[in-house]
């Protein structure tokens, strides 16, 4: 029934026309893509796809360069916060407070905090999703503030665990639900599937409730429930093109290690001393540099002319990188390294499209749902253990947990022109210090105070630096001020 009725509507839409994609024609006749949910189709494939992903990393050298190239630029040094509070003693506080912490972060004890933002990105990358666990601590265990994050990866929460609860909660694809649609608990396996030096028992799963787990994921579909690698655009033409490299290398290996071939009239002739057989028994005849050869007669001497790999080796491979490029969203050069290609012009215009985008990706996706969650629970923790006092801070938690996160600044091709840009929309009052400093990543407030300490330190020690002028000139020493 289905089947007619689908039939029946292909033919009404080729009578009418209008959209010639959703027509059934000659060219699209093979085109029918699944009508499945996202959910359903990662459930089939995620576990094929993550696994070809992280194969492509470990043994593919533009995958390996792709992502640590998109965790660089994503995370640098580490995106950090700026406390909102007014007053300034309590917010250097807090912010010396979270810098001691930030230490003693990671659970496994491999990174700090914003290592951990940068392994965050790379595996959101890799898997299309990570998960962090909030681990308390015991205040004998003598951190500064005692709590902890366990990375977690994607493959410890089963894809295939779909089921209906006593208590009449949904378990899809490992995450819990309320009647409502919340997220109630994630079900993780006690151990990851693929570890075999890890002796708990296979399958076993352990719930673990919401408030404890932060999820994060960059989603393409509504109702997405987990991540898809952003390797799946690429993963076939990244694959076959490494196929492709390997076997011509290999072609042209093989065609070098044959410097000269003998042909001969009569084979079953004795061999000379300088002969030998190699390991499929055929005849072979090492050379010295200078070396002359007595030939038997009716021998022939031919020197091996391997083909070249042609004048559209490197056009195809750039025209597939570039493909690969546009499916990762990573500019040409990040992923190939070529800047052979690369001027001023469209550096820049690559850049600034690839920014934009990292910038969306830092907001959405990195502060939004992993940065603002620590720093909460962080806050929180730290108010519990008594490490910060603030009166009435249940009440007024929203304007103690209030913070602002700061990206690493951009380094630009021409730091110079860029720099003079900035003075410039200062001056005419289009941007303030304040902005000028969060987008390079520092608090103004802490630089203020930084200046202030510096100037003071050296009045105080009696010294003097002069700026030197915006034409690059020194200054004239007649107009200096004199020693006293």
């Amino acid at each position: 029934m289905l089947a007619s009725l689908t039939h029946l509507r292909r033919r009404v839409g080729a009578f009418i026309g209008g959209f010639e994609a959703g027509l059934a024609n000659r060219r699209l006749k093979g085109f029918q893509p699944s009508r499945a949910h996202l959910n359903t189709l990662i459930a089939a494939a995620g576990p094929d796809i993550t696994a070809r992903a992280r194969w492509l990393v470990r043994n593919n050298g533009y995958a390996a360069n792709a992502i640590e190239s998109w965790a660089g630029n994503v995370v640098g040094a580490g995106i950090k916060p700026s406390s909102l509070i007014k007053d300034s003693e309590t917010k250097t506080k807090i912010q010396k407070l979270w810098l001691d912490w930030t230490d003693e972060a990671d659970a496994e004890g491999f990174t700090d905090f914003y290592g951990l933002q940068r392994r965050a990105a790379r595996e959101v990358f890799i898997a299309g999703e990570v998960f962090f666990r909030f681990r308390p601590r015991r205040p004998q265990d003598g951190l500064t503030v005692p709590l902890q994050l366990q990375m977690l990866p994607s493959e410890m929460l089963p894809l295939n665990r779909n089921e209906v609860t006593p208590e009449g909660h949904v378990i899809r694809q490992g995450i819990e639900f309320d009647r409502i649609g919340r997220r109630l608990a994630y079900h993780f396996l006690r151990r990851h599937p693929g570890d075999v030096t890890d002796p708990g028992l296979a399958g076993e799963t352990v719930r673990v409730p919401a408030f404890e787990i932060v999820h994060i994921i960059d989603p393409v579909d509504a109702g997405q429930l987990r991540g898809v690698s952003r390797f799946a655009a690429g993963i076939v033409k990244l694959f076959l093109l490494d196929q492709y490299d390997d076997a011509e290398l290999d072609r042209k290996k093989v065609a070098a290690m044959h410097a000269l071939f003998i042909t001969t009239p009569a084979p079953s002739e004795p061999l000379d001393a300088a002969e030998g057989r190699d390991e499929n028994d055929e005849r072979t005849l090492d050379l010295q540099p200078g070396q002359i050869t007595m030939l038997e007669p009716g021998e022939e001497v031919q020197t091996s002319a391997p083909a070249d790999s042609g004048q559209t080796y490197e056009p195809f491979q750039y025209r597939t990188l570039l493909q690969v490029s546009a499916a990762l969203g990573v500019p040409y050069a990040y992923l190939s390294n070529d800047m052979l290609k690369a001027n001023y012009s469209n550096s820049r215009l690559a850049l600034l499209e690839f920014r934009r985008r990292i910038e969306a990706y830092q907001h959405a996706v990195i502060v939004w749902q992993l940065c603002r969650q620590v720093w909460a629970r962080w806050m929180d923790t730290t108010v519990l253990a008594g490490a910060l006092d603030f009166p009435d801070y249940d009440r007024k938690r929203r304007e103690y947990v209030a913070c602002s996160w700061l990206p690493p600044k951009w380094d630009w091709v021409d730091p110079l022109k860029d720099a003079r840009a900035e003075i410039e929309q200062i001056d005419a009052g289009l941007k303030s210090r304040t902005q000028a400093l969060a987008e390079r990543g520092y608090d103004a407030e802490q630089v203020d105070a930084e200046i202030a300490a510096d100037k003071a330190r050296e009045q105080s020690l009696g010294l003097s630096f002069a700026a030197v002028p915006s034409g690059g000139a020194t200054p004239d020493p007649a107009s200096m001020p004199s020693e006293v």
